[in-house]
């Protein structure tokens, strides 16, 4: 009633009792139906409008009991007021509305809070037919239900049903109080499906409507395109709906899945270039409000993008905000969005005036502040600060208050769309990875399985996730659906501004978007996603346009999809050029060719930390797209010109290529510290899975293979990035390095250690030698000592390194191989033959560094570890030894590895024991391993036990050796084996002698004969260097022959010191067969040395003795006579430092072989057959060596002297065991071979010291020997058996045979000789110096001679010799150098022949006179005959130099050859053929008549000297015509005709001479003449006193008459001058005296 007043003061204290009252709450239903109709009235008149509402205020929040009618007219009051003419008021009644309504609806809620227990059946809603059917809501309900429905109807200009009275209403205000709803009572719309059906019914519809000019608004569209007017959007009214539409899509999306996808398409609409600017603000705020709730875009995701047909909102959101902001940076045109590009281009020429760019650039320059902004192809946009991370506060969406749109400050739009992708990126991955990390250990409780996410392949297996609950199936299916939707749009416009970011801020932001979206797609294993973020993080280290292959084909597969978002194409752009980024660094490009430098910016810097981060914490998912990030932080680093450092650390080094690479003192404090990170990023590789570390190594392998590629061809420093990497992950992977070996070594030693480039090389060698060396000292569980398989493992790439042929490759793995050695060697076990086969795989033409290096390692192995090896890796000790013998590099070395094996040898005698013990073990393990397979047991020398084996194999090592190419190792070598069989040889069994001396010695043997057969004859100049060669070593030939004597020796020697036991094996003869045949080979070389040794090797093992006889045996064989080099019994302390008894003395060696099998005690008959196999050698050698050349030219070679001489010394000593079987046959054989020495030619180079001078009547030893051999001979003959004895005329053949070298020294072949004989006085001159000279064979001859004389003396009157006629060829033989007489070689010959003839005849006439009836001697006279006949009257004549002393005594042999005949031969005419004795007168007559030859001779001269001569002549003739009884009258026919002959000639040559003295007057005649007449006068005195002394019945009366004829003539003479033919006519007149009788009677003188 007071207000009723109408009076303003009483109404006040009225409202004011009231609202006490009110407060107390004591006002009923009825009578707030009266207050509300009261202060309608009020407000109808415009009083006291503000109590009014702070009264309706009070009433409806006190208590409820406001309702319905009166509740929508205490509404309508309110809204009344706000539309009054005051602004105070208008304000008031707003706020007033906004509280009203709220109480209405917070009614609703404590409605429902109490009556929350019962559950009422709710009654199906009837369709639209009644808009007020809501009588299924309660009260409270019920009201708000009515304001809602009202509220819409207002707002879209309807009359409302239940606030009656409305006049005017607002849409701005309208719309906020419909937000304010919905955005604090979502619950009670989403209770009440009265309320949900108003939603759906009525506020979609609404806002759909109110948006259509906003959508259908194009700026700048030419207006005559549609008749139409287009109505502008308003801003109040576009910003309130898109709040409204905010809170919808917020509260209620669940209810309005098809609404909400609208208006989702519709914000999307709004960021359209061609809408204002203002427009497109608004919406980004909108959209960054979705963005802040991951959950709501997972909805999105799952209700649009992963239904088919729909829609892909979540998609086309993401995809808006990138074109969004790439739209930002194409600067706005006026038209279409079909410009065409040269629109556009003039367009923004126009429109960015130098104003928008200059501030960002002054600012730059002038070095003020720089504004954090985007800049890019010009457009320079600042980042504002808009909103805090994760929170969408927006600014123009809260502009209620504004009419006008307002203008938007450069940078905000964008900004805030930058924001949005922060936070969408930030929501996503934090939603998602929380529910995976829970998933995961539900997984993990679960199921032991756990599937990870960063399987490789895009959509899981199913099976692998199976057991998983069907829940996470799905919510993983909405992940990737997540993820695949978002990420091309994210990626594009995130590259975009990571390009155009100035700011280091916004950088690190943008940086850690792409880094945890390339996290969760590699979690997700989404490869394609996740390999785009992290190439985009790439691109941005690296320098613009830079060329790296992997990343360009990365995106080659991302921009050629271009994404369309509604029609509108986003394209990935390309990274601009020109960024105003400061240069932090400039180095040089790792490219083929490098193209001048390139530029770090700090931004580059900072992406490469973020890659850095990347890799390190989330390397577990990187899978494949490690390529990606290893190949760029490469690329970086080798701009940065990080160096590799030991264990492959990367150190800020000096690049080698001057001065290319330059740092800011920025990025050098940097610097360290990226390459701390790297060290640590590989370091944390460690804690990766089997997986991802594969994926790690693959990753580096192929970048290395990058690498490779690009080091081939140039000699350019290499990038050594990869393999560091490589070396450092192994390292830090020791404990697991078994799964990750194989690819890595694998990748060094085929790739790396193989390239070109010789630093990549020597890297990859680094790196694979610093593994095995660590792997080695890494302490494995289990220990390496009980892991073999790893051990061998680890060991096996530094033998592979073996196949590689880089010098500097191998050096590095010797030396690591000695490293090893020094710090492993004691526990290698089972890797020596790993360890060793790298030492022996080193070949003779990889450099003597190389060589010596691993030879080091070698030595190393024989000096230190030999104890401590397998036993079974000794013989790869032996052969590796073996092997650097045979290089030939460096002669030091491999004579010290001979040196190695003979210490081997040592130390197998000094272990034997042991060894044997051990390695019989091992074969047994073998054997049954074989056994078990059904395989034979396979190792070289089988049969033999293991430690034979041994043996076996170190003496075939060293008989390689034997046949190296180089005569000092050769040597040595031949000298070690040798010794080592000699001193060692005693600790082999028996039976494997047999293989000793077949494939070790005699296999060794045809080897150094073949070589020495085919050895070069050319000269070698010197021998290497500066050293000389002695002229017997100047060519191969020469010194292979050194070695076949020392081989030859050698086994000889062997043979014989080791008879004892190689005899009683059974092939002994086939092995002395062999021996011989090698003997023989070498003997009849063309090398005098070698066939010289061969036969004293013959000699030595003829000097066998024979096999003791069981009977004579002594307890053990004769160890002691064996020479064994080595002291059998105990080595002396010292030499071991402990005394050790050797047990296994050869005496018990021998004596075991007694026990088990006693030898065999070889028989007499077998033992010969060997001594006739050594005749037949030696039959064939002297046969072969001594057969004179087919041809003769100056390469004929002729055996030597020594060489012969040694070849018939060893005869006697072999004939003394073969006497027995001695033939005929085999004599006739010897003296071929005797016959062929003799005769062999010297070189004339060698004769100065051979040939005695040429007075000396000296035999060479030669001879000698040849003379000896006759000589053993012919004494076994005399004390032989009767069989034996027919040998001699054979003997005397041959002897005869070398008497006749006398004059006829032998042919050799062809051979030219030069007779020493011309050469007289012992002037040889050395012509040519291949020159050959025959020997003198006088003083052998003449030695045969006496031999022939004395054996003549003792066997004339044998069967055999009378037989053989052997007087006969004495006689022929003697007969040669008699008839020559002056012309033999020699003086000495023919009278030594002389006296030799006259004493065999002394013995041999009687013998003939004996035999005379058998025949057996006819043919001997004649032969006599004619040689007394050659003798006497000789065709030669004697040397002018001759004294006459010489000639009388040489008169006085002739006179006793006479002499002979007188005594011998005529006393006994009658047994001595007729033919004879009439030869033997015709010769003495021929002695005797000299004078008398018709022609005037040379002889003449002998005339006067030989007058003794034939004085004897003349006088046996005489005494043996007349003394004896002429038995036929023809031989006293002969003696006349000869003496009236003789008288005859007499007469002629006085009275010639008579005839010429007148003539002549006072010259004397002719010496001839006068030696003549002298001769003749001394034949007639001679043959007068002959006359005389004969019986005169003998003498012819006819013969007197011609004597006493001469008389006159003679006394003619006396005229004379010449006084020596007066002696001489004086001598003859005397005689006369004889014939002075007085005359008997006259007829008697008549008579006669």
């Amino acid at each position: 009633m007071g207000c009723g007043t109408k009076e303003p003061k009483i109404t006040q204290l009225c409202l004011a009792a009231i609202q006490r009252l009110m407060s107390h709450e004591v006002v009923s239903e009825a009578a707030a139906g009266n207050i509300i109709n009261m202060l309608w009235q009020l407000m109808e008149n415009s009083l006291e409008e503000l109590k009014l509402l702070q009264t309706v205020l009070v009433l409806l929040t006190t208590n409820t009991v406001v309702h319905d009618e009166a509740l929508s007219k205490a509404i309508v009051l309110c809204f009344r007021l706000h539309f009054t003419k005051d602004n105070i008021t208008n304000n008031t009644a707003a706020a007033t509305v906004r509280q009203v309504v709220t109480v209405v609806f917070e009614r609703v809620v404590a409605e429902d809070e109490r009556y929350k227990g019962t559950v009422d059946q709710p009654v199906a809603v009837q369709g639209n037919s009644n808009r007020r059917s809501v009588s299924t809501l309660k009260p409270c309900a019920k009201d708000a239900y009515m304001l809602f429905q009202d509220l819409c109807q207002l707002v879209n200009a309807d009359a409302p049903y239940w606030l009656v009275g409305m006049t005017e209403m607002t849409r701005t205000f309208g719309l906020e109080l419909l937000e304010s709803v919905l955005n604090d009572f979502p619950q009670v719309f989403l209770q009440h499906q009265e309320f949900s059906f108003l939603l759906k019914e009525r506020v979609c519809p609404l806002v759909i409507k109110l948006f259509s000019p906003n959508i259908k608004f194009r700026q700048g569209s030419s207006t005559s395109s549609s008749p139409a007017p287009v109505e502008k959007p308003y801003f109040p009214i576009c910003m309130r709906l898109l709040r409204v539409v905010s809170v919808l899509i917020k509260q209620f999306y669940s209810l309005l899945v098809t609404e909400c996808e609208i208006f989702l398409s519709l914000l999307v609409k709004f960021l359209d270039a061609d809408k204002p600017q203002w427009l497109r603000a608004v919406a980004v705020e909108s959209i960054h409000r979705l963005c802040v709730q991951p959950q709501l875009l997972r909805s999105f995701c799952q209700s649009y993008d992963m239904k088919q047909h729909s829609t892909k909102v979540f998609r086309d959101i993401v995809n808006a905000l990138g074109s969004f902001i790439q739209s930002l940076f194409l600067v706005p045109s006026t038209g279409n969005t079909s410009v065409t590009p040269s629109q556009t281009g003039s367009n923004a020429s126009g429109n960015t005036g130098s104003a928008q760019t200059n501030p960002g650039v002054l600012g730059m320059g002038g070095g003020a502040t720089v504004l954090p902004a985007f800049e890019y192809r010009g457009t320079w946009i600042p980042i504002l600060n808009v909103t805090v991370q994760g929170s969408a506060k927006a600014t123009y969406l809260e502009m209620l208050d504004k009419v006008e749109p307002p203008t938007i400050p450069e940078g905000y739009a964008m900004s805030v769309a930058f924001h949005c992708l922060l936070d969408l990126v930030r929501g996503i991955t934090t939603m998602i990875e929380g529910e995976l990390g829970e998933a995961e250990t539900v997984s993990h409780t679960t199921t032991e399985t756990t599937s990870l996410p960063a399987q490789s392949s895009e959509h899981q297996d199913l099976h692998s996730v199976s057991d998983q609950s069907e829940k996470e199936l799905v919510s993983r299916a909405v992940w990737e659906e997540m993820v695949n939707a978002c990420w091309c749009g994210l990626l594009a416009a995130l590259s975009l501004l990571l390009d155009a970011s100035t700011d280091e801020a916004a950088t690190e932001n943008i940086l850690k978007a792409e880094l945890t979206m390339a996290a969760l797609c590699g979690r997700l294993g989404l490869v394609t996603s996740r390999d785009a973020f992290i190439t985009a993080i790439c691109k941005g280290s690296l320098p613009p346009h830079y060329a790296l292959t992997v990343l360009n084909s990365t995106t080659a597969i991302l921009s050629s999809k271009s994404y369309s978002i509604q029609g509108q194409n986003v394209q990935m752009i390309s990274p601009s050029s020109e960024s105003h980024q400061q240069v932090v660094a400039v180095g040089q490009p790792l490219a083929l060719q490098p193209q001048g430098t390139v530029m770090l910016t700090s931004k580059n810097i900072q992406c490469m930390r973020t890659l850095l981060n990347l890799a390190h914490c989330h390397g577990a998912v990187l899978g494949t797209s490690w390529q990606l990030v290893l190949a760029t932080l490469q690329h970086l680093v080798w701009i940065l010109g990080l160096k590799p450092g030991v264990g492959g650390a990367l150190k800020p080094g000096r690049a080698v290529e001057g001065p290319s690479t330059v740092l800011t003192t920025a990025v050098m404090t940097d610097l360290p510290v990226i390459s701390n990170i790297l060290s640590r990023l590989f370091e944390s590789s460690q804690y990766l899975d089997d997986v991802s570390l594969h994926h790690l190594i693959n990753a580096l392998c192929s970048l290395s293979l990058e690498a490779m590629d690009m080091a081939y061809g140039n000699n350019k420093e290499p990038s050594l990035f990869a393999v560091a990497k490589l070396l450092e992950t192994g390292l830090v992977n020791m404990h697991r390095i078994e799964i990750l070996w194989r690819p890595l070594t694998g990748h060094l030693l085929e790739q790396v250690c193989q390239h070109p480039n010789s630093r990549m090389r020597e890297w990859g060698a680094e790196a694979l030698t610093s593994l095995i060396k660590a792997g080695l000292t890494f302490s494995h569980d289990p220990p390496l000592s009980q892991n073999q398989r790893l051990q061998l493992l680890l060991l096996n790439p530094l033998k592979e390194l073996s196949n590689i042929s880089h010098p500097d490759i191998r050096i590095k793995q010797l030396e690591c191989v000695l490293q090893i050695l020094q710090s492993q060697g004691d526990s290698l076990g089972p890797g020596w033959p790993l360890v060793l086969g790298v030492m022996g795989a080193i070949r003779s033409d990889q450099g003597e560094s190389l060589i010596r290096t691993a030879f080091q390692c070698l030595q190393l192995v024989v000096t230190d570890f030999l104890p401590t090896m397998p036993c079974t890796c000794l013989q790869i000790v032996v052969e590796v030894a073996g092997s650097f013998g045979l290089h030939n590099q460096e002669l030091n070395i491999s004579l010290t590895s001979i040196g190695l094996l003979w210490n081997i040898s040592d130390y197998f005698f000094q272990r034997g024991e042991i060894i044997e013990k051990e390695l019989n073990k091992e074969e047994a393990v073998l054997q049954k391993q074989a056994e078990e397979r059904g395989v034979m047991l396979n190792r070289p020398f089988h049969p033999a036990p293991p430690f034979d084996c041994l043996w076996l194999c170190l003496y075939a090592k060293l008989g390689e050796l034997c046949v190296d190419p180089r005569p000092a190792v050769r040597k040595s070598a031949g000298q070690t084996l040798f010794s080592t069989i000699g001193a060692h040889g005693t600790l082999l069994q028996h039976s494997t002698w047999h293989t000793v001396i077949w494939k070790v010695l005699f296999h060794l043997l045809d080897r150094v004969r073949e070589s020495s057969t085919t050895a070069d004859k050319e000269k070698i100049e010197s021998g290497g260097g500066n050293i000389l060669i002695h002229h017997s070593r100047d060519t191969a030939e020469k010194q292979w022959a050194e070695t076949w004597v020392l081989t030859l020796a050698g086994v000889a020697r062997i043979f014989n010191t080791r008879r004892y036991l190689l005899q009683p094996l059974g092939d002994f003869s086939q092995a002395w067969d062999v021996l011989l045949d090698h003997i023989q080979s070498a003997a009849l070389s063309k090398n005098n040395e070698v066939s010289l040794a061969a036969l004293k090797s013959f000699q030595e093992i003829l000097q066998i003795v024979s096999p003791v006889r069981d009977s004579e045996k002594p307890d053990t064989p004769p160890a002691i006579n064996v020479s064994v080099p080595v002291v059998v019994g105990t080595t002396t302390a010292t030499s071991l430092g402990r005394s050790f008894m050797r047990t296994d003395s050869i005496g018990e060696r021998i004596g075991r072989y007694n026990g088990s099998e006693p030898p065999v005690i070889t028989d007499e008959i077998e033992d010969l057959n060997l001594w006739w196999a050594a005749w037949n050698s030696w039959y064939r050698i002297g046969s072969e060596s001594t057969r004179p050349p087919i041809t003769c030219d100056k390469l004929t070679f002729i055996p030597s002297q020594p060489f012969l001489t040694a070849l018939i010394q060893i005869f006697p000593a072999l004939y003394q065991h073969i006497k027995t079987g001695f033939s005929m046959d085999d004599l006739q054989k010897l003296g071929v071979i005797l016959h062929g020495a003799v005769s062999v030619p010297i070189s004339s180079d060698a004769s100065p010291f051979i040939l005695p001078s040429y007075t000396e009547a000296v035999l060479t030893s030669l001879q000698e020997a040849v003379l000896t051999a006759l000589d053993v001979l012919q004494k076994a003959i005399c004390v032989g058996s009767e069989s034996m004895q027919i040998m001699y005329p054979a003997i005397f053949d041959q002897l005869l045979a070398f008497v006749e070298f006398s004059c006829k020294p032998p042919q050799y072949g062809q051979l030219e000789t030069k007779h020493i004989a011309n050469a007289k006085y012992n002037q040889i001159q050395l012509f040519a110096p291949a020159e050959w000279v025959a020997l003198n064979y006088v003083p052998f001859a003449e030695r045969s001679l006496e031999v022939v004389v004395d054996l003549y003396q003792k066997t004339a009157c044998h069967k055999a010799v009378v037989t053989e006629k052997v007087l006969q060829n004495i006689i022929k033989t003697l007969r040669i150098p008699l008839s020559l007489k002056y012309s033999c070689p020699s003086e000495s010959t023919w009278k030594l022949a002389v006296s030799s003839l006259l004493k065999v005849l002394s013995i041999g006439l009687p013998v003939a006179r004996q035999h005379a009836s058998s025949g057996k001697f006819d043919s001997m006279w004649p032969e006599l005959a004619n040689t007394f006949e050659d003798f006497l009257f000789t065709k030669s004549t004697p040397p002018d130099n001759l004294s006459i002393q010489e000639f009388q005594k040489n008169e006085s042999i002739d006179v006793e050859v006479v002499q002979l005949i007188s005594t011998e031969i005529l006393p006994y005419a009658n047994f001595i053929p007729k033919e004879f004795v009439g030869q033997i007168m015709t010769m003495l007559n021929k002695g005797s008549i000299h004078s008398q030859s018709s022609s005037f001779t040379e002889a003449e001269i002998d005339i006067r000297m030989r007058e003794e001569f034939s004085k004897v002549c003349f006088e046996t003739l005489l005494q043996f015509s007349f003394s004896n009884k002429v038995t036929t009258p023809q031989e006293g026919y002969i003696s006349r005709m000869a003496l009236s002959v003789l008288l005859k000639r007499s007469q002629d040559v006085l009275h010639r001479y008579i005839e010429d003295e007148r003539l002549s007057g006072k010259c004397p005649l002719p010496r001839q003449q006068v030696t003549e007449i002298i001769f003749v006068l001394k034949a007639v005195s001679t043959l007068i006193d002959s006359l005389k002394k004969t019986q005169p019945e003998n003498v012819d009366a006819n013969t007197w008459a011609q004597v006493i004829a001469l008389y006159p003539t003679l006394v003619e003479c006396i005229t004379c001058s010449s006084s020596e033919v007066c002696s001489a006519l004086k001598e003859a007149l005397v005689p006369f005296k004889d014939f002075m009788h007085p005359p008997a009677s006259k007829v008697q003188n008549g008579e006669s």
